[in-house]
Parts: C-alpha cells; structure tokens; sequence
C-alpha cells in the first residue's frame, strides 16, 4: 500500500479520518521517482510521517513514493476496527464480508508486533482471552 492513499482513506464503518497505520513490513523501491508532481503530492495527510500536511515544512515526498507497506493494519480510533494490509494490499472490507479465520491468523502471526488495542480488544475480531 503506498502510503500516500492515507490522504484518502477513512474507516468503511464509521467513516473517520485519519486512520492509525502500523507498518509490519515495507518494501524499498529505489528508482520510483515523483514524476515531476508538485510538493506536497498528498493534500490533507501525510501517511509516511503521520501527520497533518498543514504541518508540513518540506514534505518528504521524494522518500515516501519509493516505499509500499507490504504488511501492517489500519486501525480506526473512533470504533476501534483495524484492517489487515496484505501483500501491499490494504484489505477494507465492512465486518460482513471479512474472514474471521483469516484475520484471526492475521493477528496471531503479528500480536507481538501490534498494540494491545488491535490483538485483544479490535473490532470485528481479536484475540480477547475469555
């Protein structure tokens, strides 16, 4: 996922803006260029340092367009949901069409990597101990 989309992103539940990223894994790119966009190529927030662009001195566009999220999550801080990102791919589905055995092993393979938030208490599944 490039981490310039986090400008446009919001939670399919409940629609807020910003989302949280975590970054499990990222994949460098070193010959992707800008392609003589202007600075700041996102317009409202920058996903690669997770901030409001308003902030911004000098916007690092040139590093982020040569990184993907290959695996990490979205989590939304307003319900608490958190989508999987896949093999750079971010997977927002509503609740009703997501895989709980999928995102379950998801958790699983990365709950020492996540927040608290996301492996026991994330929405629409987690692994809460009863």
């Amino acid at each position: 996922m490039k981490y310039r989309l986090m400008d446009i992103l919001a939670c399919p539940m409940c629609k807020h803006f910003p989302l949280e990223l975590y970054v499990l894994k990222e994949n460098y790119y070193e010959k992707r260029e800008l392609g003589g966009r202007e600075k700041p190529v996102c317009e409202l927030y920058c996903g690669y340092l997770r901030k409001n662009v308003s902030e911004l001195k000098e916007p690092p566009c040139d590093e982020c367009f040569k990184r993907e999220v290959d695996e990490g999550v979205l989590y939304c801080p307003s319900c608490g949901r958190w989508y999987p990102i896949v093999e750079e791919i971010p997977r927002m589905l509503p609740d009703e069409l997501r895989n709980r055995k999928e995102d379950l092993e998801f958790l699983s393979k990365y709950k020492d990597k996540l927040p608290e938030k996301i492996v026991y208490e994330g929405k629409p599944f987690n692994l809460k101990i009863s």
